[in-house]
């Protein structure tokens, strides 16, 4: 992958950039005319690519002729892409690298310069994507990426409030486990600083920082013990490898870090400019296009492939435009507007298809919103949603720390290319195959119950709807209280006033931070409401069993860092800890006079929370009645002490000077909540992280690794083993060899997945696999997962068909299991393909319909090919694990319509001989004769010239590989 190819057809549409002359760019908007400005932005991007990556070969100008010719070219044709990098995750990142490091060796044998095998595009390799939990049960969690804060002067920009002085000693709160550094966590009376410490652990109750905890340290512990090994070839690959760079344990996880750090927006590569774009093994990679980088996930072989210089393949996608007009209601939260969206998005049929968002409403969602729809595309069948770069985009990117001198050459180029988004423009929308309106006016705030989570009530009905729930009939929503009752006032004293309760009176409010609740601005959000509310005035009353659980540090870090944790608390929302609380029922009694009141007057009394369950008296045997709300409007409630409101014509309480202080008063506008988050909370998240980046950490520091050009691979290893997939690099390709009197490995039906092919979880006691580890002297408990062993060939060749669901028609019954023919012994898959190996005898594989179903998975290629499988004979494949066998060196063919086993009066135990012509051509058919006498057609499923090279290479890998000789 290139960012400026010598012999392309385009060089005379390569520009100087506006007041940048040394800037260079394809100007692809002259090569389109009025066909370019009609194209969504995600099909120019890849236009763009198909421009500057035009070779004649890998990609034709025929290639981006049917991308300019997106319109009537949709859906009919395949083109190809070439990603601007690309981002791995460990588990597909292993034997993607180990890979690279046989390409060294077989190079260095064949007599070429190992040093020349890199990468042909920027790779990044994320460590931290999964992790294995051995220890549990402490009650401070570490955050996967807190962030830290400035350490030389506060980070908010919110006025402070006075602190009072504490002085209860950490261990003796209830709940707190974790030894508080301070011993003693009083704080000095004076002005609230919002900065926390660089670590990211707290003591949950008093805020101050705490040592990390043992069970974090014991879970960092034996990862990094379990996974030294593949550790160690992470960093030497680092060292060795150009556009190499691998992103140290304890950082954060593969889309965290892609969107965070990685991102470039626009490449400049030797004052070269070209869109940023990415393809990676991690499916949360689409979230990047709500930044306006293009990017979705794919599978390992694909990834690899373009690693190797080479792009991915995609039919050229209709594109659904998604308009945004009108204005979200005030109350309506960021988590509000995406999932409204979402839901809309999954009714219009999307499933397939680019989605792209236009329109005036746009700019009214922040980088946080789009990049959660962007995240949220497997819930409407989407490949992605792009949001082309605006002017909040390049707000948020100054934010995060890009240097201000770039994003000036980047906004000039995006512009003059065409892929800057303005809605003061003049200029017409682009074409789009449909289009989706939503309108971001009829987004309302809804909170769920009494009973249920899925009776949900508008807000603005919420008064009303309680009202018609004391006139029902008990049920699933009904109270049926007598209607002269229904306004019965219980006074009760309550450490020396006097309060009333009433139907509808709050007395447990929670706000939680869990699943859906967990983005963080929502949570800043209540805490913003809080300190108007405070400043306002407003207080809680003192028996309303108030609570706040963030549940992870990176809320804490938002609260924190804004300044507003200390408002919060002043209402009463004292930070109890980390973890599910009080939607589970871990609520602390109400006050015993508060019960007894409730009690004594048959009150229907409620509880409002940010979580998911809210069952009829889970929080508490005397609260019937329990709403899920956002966090903000969770601590409204709890100031009004009642859902009998209507927020819009009654107030919340009295403040100051005696004035009526409604909702609407101290509710944080959308763009309060945006600055506050981007200018307080964003530019410390990201200082910190690019700190963690470029420090890394004791651990990873301090491990040692070869220094050596070749990995030297030990041999004792169970982790990392030199793959023999280029056991046969020659200079010159061969002849596509004819394969005779192959048997058939195994006879299979239809629907056969990726994960039938090559399990990734845990190694049966009992497999191939285990037999082999259990050989290097490891015992059960050590084995871990086919995941963990990827880089082990000998692993994963025994992992392949060994799926305990597996349902070879030899055996009749699901196993894992075929016969060997020429002995009549039923075997494991493995040890049958070992024989017809050491006989020297091929295999094939008859499969149904759909052969390949599933998540794309590169060892469902690799483990066929290197257990001897030379084709596999189906009615039909899945696309994306077709490919990846031709990519591997395996011929697909397939049945001829009408045609299966059963048609041809084929059992499975005959003998297969196939020929192939000298010269291959896309979709020709081939004659295919079995040692009974039969002869029959099938068509070799090659679709154009690349594959066709790609097998009489032998696959992807020896094709580059011949490059270095």
């Amino acid at each position: 992958v290139c960012f400026f190819l010598p012999g392309s057809p385009y060089q005379p549409v390569i520009e100087a950039l506006g007041n940048y002359p040394q800037k260079k760019f394809y100007n692809v908007s002259k090569l389109g005319g009025a066909k370019y400005d009609t194209l969504p932005y995600s099909i120019r991007v890849l236009f763009e690519s198909s421009i500057r990556n035009c070779d004649g070969f890998l990609v034709k100008e025929t290639d981006a002729m049917n991308i300019l010719d997106w319109k009537t070219k949709q859906n009919n044709v395949e083109v190809p892409f070439c990603p601007a990098r690309v981002v791995l995750q460990d588990f597909t990142g292993i034997p993607a690298m180990v890979d690279f490091a046989a390409m060294r060796e077989a190079v260095r044998n064949a007599g070429g310069d190992p040093v020349k095998v890199n990468p042909a595009c920027p790779t990044d390799l994320t460590v931290d994507h999964s992790l294995q939990i051995d220890f549990s049960k402490c009650a401070i969690q570490n955050a996967p990426n807190p962030g830290g804060g400035d350490s030389q002067k506060p980070m908010a920009k919110l006025s402070p409030l006075k602190a009072q002085p504490r002085k209860l000693p950490c261990r003796g709160q209830t709940g707190c486990k974790g030894p508080c550094s301070a011993g003693d966590s009083s704080r000095n009376s004076g002005q609230f600083s919002a900065q926390i410490e660089n670590t990211p652990l707290l003591c949950p109750f008093h805020l101050q920082p705490v040592p990390e905890p043992e069970t974090v340290l014991k879970n960092q512990e034996l990862e990094f013990g379990r996974n030294r090994e593949r550790l160690q070839f992470f960093k030497w690959s680092s060292r060795v490898f150009k556009n190499i760079s691998v992103i140290p344990p304890e950082t954060g996880m593969a889309h965290q870090v892609n969107l965070e750090y990685l991102s470039r927006v626009v490449f400049d590569i030797k004052d070269f400019l070209y869109p940023d774009s990415v393809v990676g093994t991690d499916s949360h990679t689409t979230m990047v296009n709500g930044l306006g980088i293009l990017g979705w996930g794919v599978g390992g072989i694909e990834t690899e492939a373009v690693m190797l210089g080479m792009p991915v393949t995609l039919t050229l996608p209709e594109v659904a435009g998604c308009e945004l007009t009108g204005t979200a209601s005030p109350l309506a939260t960021s988590i509000d507007i995406v999932l409204s969206i979402t839901k809309q998005l999954r009714q219009a049929d999307v499933a397939g298809k680019f989605v792209e968002f236009f329109g005036s409403g746009v700019s009214q969602l922040s980088v946080a919103d789009r990049t959660t729809i962007a995240n949220m595309c497997p819930e409407y069948g989407a490949i992605l949603s792009f949001f082309p770069v605006d002017n909040v985009t390049l707000k948020h990117l100054k934010h995060t720390g890009f240097d201000e001198a770039k994003l000036e050459v980047m906004e000039a180029y995006l512009k003059a290319v065409k892929l800057f988004r303005n809605d003061e423009s003049s200029s017409r929308e682009p074409e789009y195959s449909q289009v989706v309106q939503i309108s971001l006016s009829s987004i309302i705030p809804y909170v769920s119950g009494p009973k249920r989570s899925q009776d949900r009530v508008a807000v603005n009905n919420m008064k009303s709807d309680f009202q018609a729930c004391l006139n029902e009939k008990s049920g699933v929503k009904g109270f049926q209280i007598a209607v002269e009752k229904q306004n019965d006032i219980v006074p009760v004293q309550y450490e020396g006033n006097e309060y009333k309760l009433s139907h509808g009176c709050i007395v447990i409010a929670a706000v939680i931070s869990c699943t859906n609740n967990c983005n963080p601005s929502v949570m800043l959000a209540a805490g913003l409401l809080a300190k108007k509310a405070v400043e306002a005035g407003l207080v809680v009353k003192p028996y309303i069993r108030t609570s706040l659980s963030p549940g992870s540090g990176m809320v804490t870090h938002y609260l924190s860092s804004s300044g507003v944790l200390p408002y919060l608390s002043k209402l009463g929302f004292e930070v109890v800890g980390y973890g599910c609380s009080t939607c589970v029922g871990n609520t602390a009694p109400l006050p015993e006079a508060i019960r007894n009141a409730i009690k004594q007057g048959e009150i229907i009394a409620c509880g409002v929370l940010s979580g998911t369950k809210n069952f009829e008296g889970r929080l508490c045997d005397c609260v019937r009645a329990n709403y899920l709300a956002s966090p903000p409007l969770v601590v409204a409630y709890a100031i009004a002490g009642t859902v009998r409101i209507d927020f819009e014509t009654e107030p919340l309480g009295t403040g100051f000077n005696g004035k009526s202080i409604y909702l609407r008063d101290i509710w944080p506008t959308r763009r309060e909540l945006h600055t506050v988050e981007e200018e307080c909370v964003i530019s410390s998240m990201f200082k910190e992280l690019k700190e963690k980046m470029e420090k890394g950490n004791k651990r990873w520091n301090s491990l040692e690794t070869p220094e050596s050009t070749l990995f030297p691979w030990d041999l004792k290893s169970t982790y990392i083993r030199c793959p023999s997939f280029f056991d046969k690099l020659a200079k010159e390709p061969v002849s596509p060899q004819p394969i005779e009197n192959a048997h058939v490995l195994l006879y299979l039906g239809d629907s056969v997945t990726t994960d039938h092919i090559s399990p990734a979880g845990s190694i049966a006691r009992s497999s191939a696999a285990a037999k082999y580890l259990t050989n290097k002297g490891l015992t059960p408990r050590e084995f871990n997962s086919y995941g963990a062993r990827r880089g082990n060939d000998a692993v994963m060749t025994r992992g392949t068909f060994a799926n305990i669901k597996l349902l070879n028609k030899f055996i009749g019954k699901p196993a894992p299991k075929t016969i060997h023919f020429p002995s009549g012994q039923t075997l494991d898959v493995f040890e049958a393909a070992e024989l017809y190996q050491k006989e020297g005898i091929p295999v094939i594989i008859l499969a149904g319909k759909k052969y390949g179903l599933g998540s794309s998975r590169d060892w469902a290629a690799k483990g066929p090919f290197l257990l001897g499988v030379k084709a596999v004979l189906a009615e039909s494949y899945e696309k994306v694990h077709k490919s990846q066998l031709i990519g591997i060196g395996i011929a697909p063919l397939q049945f001829l319509p009408g045609e299966n086993p059963s048609t041809l009066g084929l059992t499975g135990r005959e003998q297969f001989s196939i020929l192939f012509p000298p010269e291959l051509s896309p979709g020709m058919t081939l004659d295919i004769k079995t040692s009974t006498g039969k002869v029959f057609s099938v068509i070799a499923l090659f679709e154009n010239d690349m594959e066709i090279t790609l097998y009489k290479y032998g696959g992807s890998l020896n094709f580059v590989a011949r490059r270095f000789l």
